[in-house]
């Protein structure tokens, strides 16, 4: 069957599906996020699919807003049959969901109900959950509220990371993927209403959700650091200075107070109710990435007088 595929994705997650698909199917066009600034040094750099697309030869747009009435003529001058969408960043439209003959297909980094919405992975080890999945699904105009063609279910690991199960996941939904289109295509999957009454609700994040809480149990703030540990990234402060903080571990102990700060084995170490957290990796302001033990030899007065 030939069709005209248009791909929508931004993020690292979104590329492997992107690889998969464009190794199976024709890829029209590519509809991804306007280049941003990253880094310290604020440098305009384009999201993962776009360098992607380029490498493949397939013709890239990035809107703004895919509302937009340009972006749309654009879409339509791709005469699409089916849209994949990835984590794309932006919610689709009644006119781009009703623009192709196959509709709008998602790939939902969540095992759907559970975590709808925007940071489906980071809840997932937020929340200590056991397992989360992907999910292709047909989209409507709900934030993923659409029928479901197919699951599978991926075993968070106890040290998983963002990162880490971002590309478990990737690699599972891009498999899912090509094997689901066929039978949808030709009519023999049908989708399956979603359980409303279990849904749960993965809201955007931002940079201040990443302050971490001390009052908080050492198993909390623990995968608060792994679910985070790329965006919007975990902090403190100390000394009224934020401290970055991308790994640590957690220790069992009843003789600290929380918020108290302490050193653990040439670690810098901070209190819990119920253990401590140890400092592994750190970044203090205007300085690069560094382990704990040589950020704690650089800084004075460590330990909490209060």
């Amino acid at each position: 069957m030939k069709l005209n595929i248009v791909f929508l994705g931004s993020p690292d997650f979104a590329v492997a599906i992107l690889k998969m698909l464009a190794s199976k199917f024709i890829i029209t066009g590519v509809v991804t996020q306007p280049d941003r600034p990253a880094g310290r040094g604020k440098i305009l750099t384009p999201p993962p699919v776009k360098a992607l697309a380029e490498e493949l030869g397939i013709p890239t747009m990035q809107p703004e807003r895919l509302k937009n009435p340009d972006s749309f003529s654009q879409l339509q001058a791709w005469k699409p049959d089916l849209i994949v969408v990835a984590a794309f960043g932006q919610i689709l439209r009644q006119n781009v969901l009703d623009l192709p003959k196959y509709g709008c297909i998602n790939v939902h980094a969540s095992y759907l109900p559970r975590w709808r919405g925007a940071a489906p992975i980071q809840a997932a080890i937020l929340n200590g959950d056991p397992f989360s999945g992907v999910s292709i699904m047909k989209m409507d105009a709900g934030i993923d509220t659409g029928a479901v063609l197919s699951q599978e279910k991926v075993t968070l690991a106890e040290d998983e990371t963002l990162s880490s199960l971002t590309q478990k996941l990737a690699d599972a939904g891009s498999k899912l993927l090509v094997d689901t289109l066929p039978p949808y295509l030709e009519g023999t999957l049908k989708p399956k209403d979603q359980e409303n009454k279990n849904a749960t609700y993965a809201p955007m994040l931002k940079k201040e959700d990443g302050r971490l809480d001390f009052t908080q149990s050492s198993v909390a703030i623990d995968r608060k650091v792994r679910a985070l540990n790329d965006w919007p990234g975990t902090f403190t402060e100390v000394k009224s200075q934020i401290l970055k903080i991308r790994k640590v571990k957690s220790i069992d102990s009843q003789h600290h107070k929380a918020g108290l700060r302490c050193i653990v084995e040439k670690y810098p170490a901070i209190g819990t109710p119920d253990g401590l957290i140890v400092l592994l990796e750190v970044q203090p302001t205007g300085k690069k990435w560094m382990s704990g033990a040589d950020y704690l030899r650089g800084i004075q007065n460590w330990i909490s007088d209060d």
